[in-house]
């Protein structure tokens, strides 16, 4: 049984290329690629949380102009030359030099850490290994959860959010019959405020994406050449 409304999981499918958030999406990646067009090539991008599926939609799959590293605790199989994917940990990117990537990219990935601690440290490390950066994260304020898709489900108490996905599907996930399991499902998604967006990336401009006159999500946008708010 799903507590969640069908109808809402259909308009946030952004893998559906004619659902409301893949319309979303790719109007936020157009603005992507205005900042990028500058950039000298081959540009070389770290997408923390990327997929190979996102870059072939994108048609930026094969495109020797553009290395792309997608990051992810497993990592993907490789099927294209320019997109290398990696295992790793989002806080902590070791591995990479400092300002070894032109571009650093993430789409709703930094909300999944769990707590706002990983969460500072996913932002330095960002910060340290990117010239430029692009991470996009849904905000805390707007209605509709949009992994739970539950109306205030982010303003419950943990307890009752638990005790919702023991019994019900709420979006993408559940029901878990452990109460570990759901209490897991429940915490690792902290969405952000924008003022904790921009107390751990301080020299970025929070960009506001609008649905209906209310902010859907934030992106931190910082050392594009070209960019304006």
């Amino acid at each position: 049984m799903e507590f969640s409304a069908p109808y809402i999981r259909g308009l946030a499918d952004s893998d559906n290329p004619r659902s409301f958030a893949n319309r979303l999406r790719s109007r936020r990646f157009r603005r992507f690629e205005e900042l990028i067009a500058p950039l000298p090539r081959p540009l070389r991008i770290l997408d923390v949380g990327g997929t190979n599926e996102f870059w072939e939609s994108r048609g930026w799959a094969g495109r020797s102009e553009f290395q792309i590293a997608t990051l992810n605790i497993t990592a993907e199989e490789r099927r294209h030359k320019n997109i290398e994917p990696l295992a790793g940990d989002a806080t902590d990117l070791s591995r990479f030099a400092d300002r070894s990537f032109d571009v650093v990219f993430s789409n709703s990935v930094i909300e999944h850490l769990f707590t706002f601690e990983k969460q500072r440290r996913m932002a330095a490390e960002v910060q340290r290994v990117g010239k430029a950066y692009w991470i996009q994260t849904p905000n805390f304020w707007f209605p509709v959860e949009p992994h739970f898709h539950i109306p205030g489900w982010q303003w419950m108490p943990v307890a009752v959010r638990v005790a919702l996905i023991r019994r019900w599907r709420c979006g993408w996930r559940g029901p878990f019959n452990d109460p570990l399991q759901a209490r897991q499902a429940v915490q690792e998604i902290r969405l952000l405020k924008r003022d904790e967006l921009k107390s751990i990336f301080p020299e970025a401009t929070i960009v506001a994406e609008r649905f209906s006159g209310l902010v859907k999500s934030w992106t931190a946008v910082a050392g594009f050449p070209t960019f304006t708010s």
